[in-house]
């Protein structure tokens, strides 16, 4: 589970302005984080089909967020793939 202490670092290094948490970029950005920690977990625990789950839920989760994106700016898309280290 992300630290609400990591969620509000995630939240300032993406956010274009105070109190910026809706923007697709701070929400793939969350996202991306929640992702990586579980597949740390799922490292440790291969037989947790619900964590695996949730994950593969997040993962669709984002990869839409990031079509949106793409299709409304492709600027901004191609930003937050090279910021977070996401490949597509």
């Amino acid at each position: 589970m992300i630290t609400k202490e990591k969620k509000t670092g995630v939240i300032e290094a993406n956010a274009f302005r105070e109190g910026d948490t809706g923007s697709p970029e701070v929400q793939v950005a969350i996202w991306t984080e929640r992702i990586r920690e579980l597949t740390e977990h799922l490292k440790q625990h291969p037989n947790d089909d619900h964590s695996r789950l949730g994950m593969y839920q997040l993962v669709g989760k984002r990869r839409r967020m990031l079509d949106y994106l793409a299709k409304k700016d492709i600027e901004r898309y191609r930003a937050i793939i090279a910021k977070l280290n996401i490949r597509k």
